[in-house]
């Protein structure tokens, strides 16, 4: 249940071409207090209930427990969440041994692209494909949880 992940802006589009898959998300948050979040998610046909702790000080590892739920539990659950729900298209990206997950944000965060990648160990080594730019592991503006409470388009 520990996430180890990072983080990196996108600066071209070519990840579209070799993506295997795209999903629509829609997501927010019931609670992004930094020692914990608390998010609620539709993705497809399905609802998720995620519970994710502090990150490390590199902001690279940190506590995840996930749970499925119902699409209708989750949308009654998004009512409840606070101001900034969360709009964007996943798209699964093979490179190498790794999947890249690819967000293209839509509404108040439009044009801002970002892709995660998991990691088993946090030196774990990984190929970086010509589309990735600048890291942004760490940096808390780029976490979902306050892309909903300061959108990128008021940076």
């Amino acid at each position: 249940m520990i996430e180890i992940e990072r983080k990196f802006l996108v600066k071209s589009i070519d990840y579209k071409t070799v993506a295997s898959s795209k999903e629509r998300i829609v997501q927010g948050f019931l609670n992004t207090d930094p020692e914990r979040t608390v998010r609620v998610r539709i993705k497809g046909d399905s609802g998720f209930l995620t519970v994710k702790g502090k990150s490390n000080e590199a902001g690279t590892t940190r506590f995840e427990w996930e749970h499925t739920i119902t699409v209708k539990e989750a949308e009654q659950l998004i009512i409840l969440c606070e101001k900034g729900i969360i709009d964007k298209t996943r798209y699964l990206v093979p490179v190498g041994n790794h999947i890249f997950e690819v967000d293209e944000f839509y509404g108040d965060n439009e044009g801002l692209i970002i892709a995660e990648i998991e990691l088993s160990a946090e030196k774990e080594r990984f190929q970086k494909p010509d589309w990735l730019g600048e890291e942004v592991t760490g940096d808390i503006k780029y976490y979902n949880s306050q892309l909903g409470k300061n959108p990128f388009r008021k940076w």
